[in-house]
């Protein structure tokens, strides 16, 4: 069963806090709702779960328009980030609870404990189903909130920043589980709400990136890292160098620099933005040369991050660990391939 926002519209005492969203998720496919804090990807979340109501346009399940239907007549289930666990309910209870509360289907009591033994094996809890919530760990408090919602069988299921009460190391197992359920359960629909990109990046299929209540651009992650659609997009998604430069006759000009670039669809004159993301920036000389000043390096493990100033501008470089990296102030010539940097639409703001 898949998704749709057909011009959906919310507005709080007049301020629209999701602007007329059209967005298609396919049945089966996971779709990450990126964007920063108050972009309105939970409202668009809320908006399919039932529990906020558009002041314009539909939302349709399976395309049935269920815009007016309250959320227990949906089929759905939903994933929050404080889990929402009832502490005096053992672990086998609280995946039933959603089972038990639903008025439609009815499920019989031996239904209701054979589901919920499939939620919990699914989710790698089932030895811990007579435990109660505060025996747990986070991580495995949160794998109860997403048997809990896998229990009724949704044909949506809906995670609202779902890992962000977790550790680094936690969210990542975590990731790595669910991308493991949705190879399990291929027919359900995911929207994954999120500010972390690699989240994004590692989970979705698709991701809509949001900013001020507005959809910016939607693709497979792929795609937005490749060819963001504008400087929004490709600074959200993964680190970007966003150079301001003035479109010639096969290229650009940076800092009194003629860059090649591919400009086929650019106006000539016009002024646009180049992004060029920092692990496809070399150190040394080479094509589209930059010369600059070091301003500072962070030793990342496996890469050094060079941030080097560029007549006024600051460009990011990922290189391999360096043995004798330089230091802060030491000049160093930097360089990309053509076919390494995109040529965002002209007219931008630059920072």
């Amino acid at each position: 069963m898949g998704i749709r926002f057909d011009s959906v519209t919310v507005a709080y005492d007049g301020n629209v806090v999701l602007d007329s969203l059209d967005l298609t998720v396919g049945p089966g496919e996971v779709m990450a709702l990126l964007g920063p804090s108050g972009s309105g990807k939970t409202t668009a979340l809320r908006a399919v779960a039932g529990f906020v109501r558009p002041a314009s346009g539909r939302v349709l399940l399976g395309g049935r328009d269920v815009t007016d239907l309250p959320p227990y007549r949906r089929g759905i289930g939903m994933v929050v980030q404080q889990y929402a666990l009832f502490p005096h309910l053992r672990v086998d209870d609280n995946v039933a609870f959603g089972l038990k509360a639903r008025r439609s289907p009815k499920v019989s009591r031996s239904g209701i404990r054979q589901r919920v033994a499939e939620a919990l094996e699914m989710t790698g809890m089932a030895a811990y189903a007579r435990r109660h919530p505060r025996e747990l760990s986070g991580g495995q408090q949160q794998r109860v909130a997403i048997a809990r919602a896998l229990a009724i069988r949704p044909d949506v299921l809906l995670l609202d920043e779902p890992l962000s009460a977790l550790d680094a190391q936690l969210r990542s197992g975590m990731l790595a589980e669910l991308a493991r359920l949705h190879r399990e359960l291929p027919d359900v629909s995911m929207l994954y709400v999120t500010h972390d990109q690699v989240e994004a990046l590692t989970l979705a299929d698709r991701i809509a990136v949001m900013d001020k209540a507005r959809l910016q651009a939607c693709g497979t992650p792929r795609e937005l890292y490749r060819a963001p659609a504008n400087e929004f997009t490709a600074s959200f998604v993964g680190n970007a160098n966003l150079l301001p430069v003035t479109v010639g006759a096969g290229g650009v000009g940076f800092a009194g620099t003629e860059l090649k670039v591919d400009t086929a669809d650019a106006v000539a004159g016009a002024r646009a933005t180049l992004c060029v993301r920092p692990h496809l920036v070399g150190l040394g000389e080479g094509p589209n040369r930059l010369a600059g000043v070091v301003r500072e390096i962070q030793w990342r493990g496996a890469t050094h991050r060079l941030y080097v100033e560029v007549d006024g501008h600051a460009v990011m470089a990922d290189v391999r660990e360096l043995k004798d990296p330089p230091r802060h102030g030491d000049p160093v010539s930097l360089h990309f391939a053509p076919d390494d940097a995109v040529l965002l639409p002209a007219g931008m703001s630059h920072g």
